[in-house]
């Protein structure tokens, strides 16, 4: 068992979470019950999910998606009230990394993705400071697009957009999980292969094929597994807690 105190004023000093200038609230966004023997972690704080955590017999919920973002109407209806009445009504307690989970270096979700994936990693990608966030490596003695494309397929469990690139052979590459796509700039100044984000915009295509870059969509969701599961195991072993990782279907 563990008092969702020390759980929450350890979780904020491993994640560095005051270095973040964030769109949300990092930590405790809804409190419930002070104790916590069963901890249920997920991607996003869905109503699905916080459903699944009530069958589970949680006291906490730990999510990379949580809630209250800037620029969100404040009004609690619709979607937003039967997600809290949801955590409300059963004593659950809503904790919420989003971006210090995507960079801490071994628990984050790009640190995580790159074991997936077998990525050695070289240094970080993104705006110096906090929002350093992405990373790029090596591969060895490299891959073509499409032999990289079938591997993310087989270990996210869904095939990538792929926007060719000039490259036979990727063998420098840089990724950030998410809805990065704008770090595409970074990879390119650095001179990389090819670069991993989980969407695409519109001019993400135009700049890939002009910049020559090989880009892969991977998916917002299927890259941003990993980080909160490993964070919810560290957390089990810290604390001697239950931790159970639910994975709610997203295509996206």
């Amino acid at each position: 068992m563990a008092q969702l105190h020390e759980l929450l004023d350890y979780t904020h000093r491993l994640l560095e979470a005051e270095r973040f200038s964030d769109y949300c609230p990092n930590g405790l966004q809804v409190a419930g019950c002070a104790e916590v023997t069963q901890l249920v972690s997920g991607v996003t704080a869905s109503l699905a999910l916080l459903e699944a955590a009530v069958d589970h017999g949680a006291q906490a919920v730990l999510v990379h998606h949580g809630y209250f973002w800037k620029g969100e109407d404040p009004c609690v209806t619709g979607m937003k009230r039967r997600r809290l009445h949801c955590l409300l009504t059963n004593d659950i307690s809503l904790i919420a990394y989003h971006l210090p989970l995507d960079a801490h270096l071994v628990l984050g979700n790009n640190a995580q993705l790159a074991g997936r994936l077998g990525f050695t990693v070289q240094g970080r990608l993104g705006q110096a400071g906090a929002m350093q966030i992405g990373m790029f490596g090596e591969l060895g003695q490299g891959v073509t697009g499409a032999e990289l494309g079938q591997h993310i397929t087989q270990q996210l469990g869904r095939p990538p957009l792929h926007i060719p690139g000039r490259a036979q052979r990727i063998k420098r590459i840089g990724w950030c999980t998410g809805a990065a796509q704008g770090y595409i700039h970074e990879a390119i100044a650095l001179g990389l292969d090819a670069y991993i984000s989980g969407e695409a915009s519109e001019q993400t295509v135009h700049e890939a094929r002009e910049s020559g870059l090989h880009y892969f969509g991977a998916g917002h969701h299927a890259t941003e597994r990993y980080g909160v599961h490993a964070l919810g195991d560290h957390l089990a072993k810290q604390f001697d807690v239950s931790h159970r990782f639910i994975d709610i279907d997203n295509p996206v």
